[in-house]
């Protein structure tokens, strides 16, 4: 595999990077500026992302400013109470619009030369109508902020700059069947928990991404601490030595990812016992799925299907990701006092730099839970997976090693491997949805992700 020439890229930016034939990544994929650059095009200008919650906005004029690559965007809800995206860069001079996190504003107006819109992104007008600093060559109509495409699901706001491309169904094809069963599940969805944490770390945003694509494997030695504490594996459960979690059925498709894991593994985890035999409802009464209480239980049965009912009872989908910069953990979370609780969390992950990237947090509850187990949650997806996280601290601390190895002359001849192939392998009982690996989590998915990627990045 040659690196050669890496920084003047022709009609394939990626052929000498990425291996298709023997599943291996260049290491320089994670240093070269160019190809950073050629991402923001072809992948950030493009691809659906995720800027946060409805419930972020609820009221007329609120308003949060997000990352789309490096783009900022004001994030709105306008007067027609939809939410609008509009990149945050006034036509005028370039100024930012919005200097704040977040708000209401009826009017965003730029500091520079006052220029005004609307939430909408629509352009009002500058100071002094008379004088028309506008100008006469182009119409108001034709000045407003550029608007990006925008579609939510589960009241998870997305959008794309791409207002050509697929929608956000194609975009999530078979997948959206699996992201239904942890966004759409309760007739009054989602809520977050406060504003999302932000933090910056010194690495290249494609060591997270392609980590949140199903990389099961690591949690036998990064996690090994919350293995010993028996967090992640239970003493009672030798079928698979200490590694009940790693067996289960990953989905993938379109290079987003879900890893499912069996009910009757997480019991033994969590509480030192099977439940073999059962219908699923009874599994779903006796247990029910992260972030779902009994008394939620008649709500999910109304909203799902009974092929989503069953995998949800059978093996829910707990972690995973969507492609390109979203992580997703829906997990059991043991409390301090002993009890099981649930943590609800979603990772944006904002490149910012070819070695950086922000590392946003959103931690979310069902709208419909009791203020108790809205605490709770909070408090457990903190714990786990916040900034200071567990978890999170030890992810972070592999990423940015991983960048600065690339740095180096012959760290960048090195390879990225994704040769441990589990192979489509769809149980009889499992919805015929997306791609389907069964049994030992490998690299299926995450070699899933890197070919997404790919394809991405070699189309015009």
């Amino acid at each position: 595999m040659r690196i050669d020439h890496l920084s003047k890229f022709q009609d394939d930016p990626v052929s000498h990077l990425i291996d298709l034939e023997n599943r291996e990544v260049s290491v320089a994929t994670l240093y070269d500026p160019d190809l950073y650059e050629l991402e923001m095009e072809r992948i950030f200008a493009r691809a659906w992302l995720l800027l946060g919650h409805e419930s972020e906005i609820p009221k007329v004029g609120d308003y949060v400013v997000r990352l789309m690559g490096e783009d900022q965007v004001i994030v709105a809800r306008a007067a027609d109470n939809q939410v609008h995206v509009s990149l945050n860069v006034c036509p005028h001079r370039a100024m930012h619009v919005c200097l704040s996190d977040s708000g209401n504003a009826r009017v965003h107006k730029c500091i520079y030369h006052g220029w005004a819109f609307r939430p909408d992104g629509s352009f009002i007008g500058a100071p002094i109508e008379k004088e028309k600093m506008h100008g006469e060559i182009k119409s108001k109509e034709q000045l407003g902020l550029k608007k990006a495409r925008v579609a939510t699901l589960g009241g998870l706001v997305f959008a794309t700059f791409n207002h050509d491309g697929p929608s956000l169904d194609d975009w999530l094809g078979d997948m959206k069947f699996y992201y239904e069963m942890l966004f759409c599940r309760t007739d009054n969805g989602l809520e977050v928990l406060g504003p999302p944490q932000r933090l910056t770390i010194d690495a290249n945003w494609k060591t997270a991404g392609e980590q949140s694509a199903c990389d099961g494997f690591h949690t036998l030695t990064l996690h090994g601490s919350l293995l010993e504490g028996g967090a992640m594996a239970g003493e009672e459960n030798t079928e698979h030595e200490s590694a009940p979690a790693m067996y289960g059925v990953n989905v993938s498709g379109n290079g987003h990812s879900l890893r499912c894991i069996p009910a009757d593994t997480s019991w033994a985890m969590m509480a030192g016992k099977t439940h073999p035999g059962m219908t699923d409802d009874e599994r779903l009464e006796l247990m029910p799925p992260p972030g779902i209480t009994k008394e939620l239980l008649p709500q999910v049965r109304k909203n799902l299907t009974a092929e989503q009912l069953h995998v949800f009872a059978k093996a829910p989908p707990v972690v995973g990701g969507m492609f390109p910069n979203v992580n997703i953990l829906f997990v059991y979370a043991p409390l301090r006092d002993g009890t099981l609780g649930s943590a609800l969390v979603l990772h944006s992950i904002n490149p910012k730099g070819v070695d950086k990237f922000e590392w946003v947090t959103y931690f979310f509850t069902e709208k419909d839970a009791t203020p108790e187990v809205k605490h709770m949650m909070r408090a457990a997806a903190a714990q786990l997976t916040g900034t200071s996280g567990i978890i999170e601290q030890d992810d972070s601390d592999t990423w940015p090693h991983m960048s600065e190895a690339s740095r180096g002359f012959m760290g960048r001849t090195e390879t990225l491997k994704y040769q441990a192939i589990l192979g489509e392998n769809r149980p009889d009982d499992w919805p015929n949805k997306a791609r389907v690996y069964s049994g030992f989590s490998k690299d299926d998915a995450q070699w899933n992700w890197w070919l997404a990627y790919h394809e991405l990045m070699t189309k015009r």
